[in-house]
């Protein structure tokens, strides 16, 4: 069958791989109907996470729209024909963490990812074909028909990632917001922190076509390569700093921009995946101003799945509309390489077999 494989630094590209074979009684086998590309992605593409993937071996993806093709007889939620989606981290749902909300950190699968190579489980991705999806119980999620498949893609990663982010920003009427970060995981969340009317919402950005889709949706959209950024952004709140700031990078210099835009007794909810192994936190910074400061950019998304569901099917939230490319998986090597470069007005590209 085709698959995504890495074979090195901005080399990922469709090839012939085994077909996937359901082996284990609490697995489905899947037959992907259309899948994405994330944001985490690109730090596999970029080459950051190179000494965990097995050139030539490890596969990519974690977003999922599919069809089930056969189930394990241990399997009892799931059906050959059924719509599905499943959380990015594969996890089993009886475990410690798993009962504790805490599904990223499965002991059971011991945090595996699917498509994030040999550190993360070594799981086959959604950049292929068809894939098998273990402990599929715990973790997937049925879509109605009535969702479209873009839309229901967000349902891996994106969409519930935007959820938590906004649960834990825990915005209220009449405050200020600042996000940072306008990818299509920063413009959900953007979506979302309107509802609760704030009184104002600043989005920070460099890519200008991603600020318009942020302006667009009633943000005061600011690029950041501009000099006078945080002057204009700080204005927006009398000079005090931001009740929320919802970071989207997963950057050092994203968080630092955080840290520098909250006010005293504000909240920081950082999202973004962050690979860097070190960051220069100013502590007596933090403990003065009373910040309180989330780190979950290895979301927990399985708990959110259905939350993020009901948005779709309110319509309060409209993914499909982000998804601004499409492809054919033979041609993945161009999508990656079209996302990665923010290129043709890129925001979301969808993928098909």
């Amino acid at each position: 069958m085709k698959a995504g494989v890495y074979f090195g630094p901005k080399d990922i590209r469709c090839t012939h791989v085994p077909d996937a074979v359901l082996r284990e009684d609490h697995a489905v086998l899947v037959r992907m109907v259309a899948t994405s590309i994330c944001g985490s992605d690109l730090h596999i593409y970029r080459g950051v996470l190179d000494p965990i993937m097995d050139k030539g071996k490890s596969q990519t993806g974690h977003e999922l729209i599919g069809e089930v093709v056969q189930v394990g007889k241990c399997v009892g939620r799931f059906k050959a024909g059924d719509r599905i989606s499943m959380a990015y981290s594969c996890s089993c749902g009886e475990c410690y963490m798993c009962h504790v909300g805490q599904t990223a950190h499965c002991e059971t699968t011991q945090k595996a990812v699917y498509g994030f190579g040999r550190a993360f489980g070594n799981l086959n991705g959604t950049h292929a074909e068809a894939l098998v999806l273990p402990h599929a119980d715990a973790h997937a999620i049925k879509v109605p028909s009535a969702i479209s498949d873009a839309a229901a893609l967000t349902l891996s990663c994106n969409l519930p990632t935007a959820v938590i982010a906004n649960h834990l920003a825990d915005i209220q009427p009449g405050e200020t917001v600042a996000l940072v970060g306008c990818g299509p995981s920063g413009l959900m969340a953007l979506d979302i922190a309107l509802q609760p009317a704030p009184r104002r919402v600043v989005a920070l950005d460099k890519v200008a076509h991603r600020l318009a889709w942020a302006r667009e949706r009633g943000a005061l959209a600011l690029d950041v390569n501009q000099a006078d950024w945080k002057e204009r952004a700080m204005a927006e709140t009398g000079g005090r700093g931001f009740d929320k700031v919802i970071e989207m990078v997963g950057l050092p210099e994203s968080l630092q921009m955080c840290l520098d835009i909250v006010r005293p007794g504000g909240t920081i909810a950082a999202l973004g995946v962050f690979t860097d192994d070190k960051f220069n936190l100013n502590l007596a910074d933090v403990f003065l101003r009373d910040i309180t400061l989330h780190m979950n950019g290895f979301a927990n998304v399985q708990p959110f799945m259905w939350e993020a569901l009901r948005l779709l099917e309110s319509g309060i939230i409209n993914p499909s509309k982000l998804f601004s490319h499409e492809f054919k998986l033979d041609q993945l090597d161009d999508a990656f390489k079209t996302f990665f470069e923010k290129s043709g007005g890129v925001n979301k590209v969808l993928i098909r077999s």
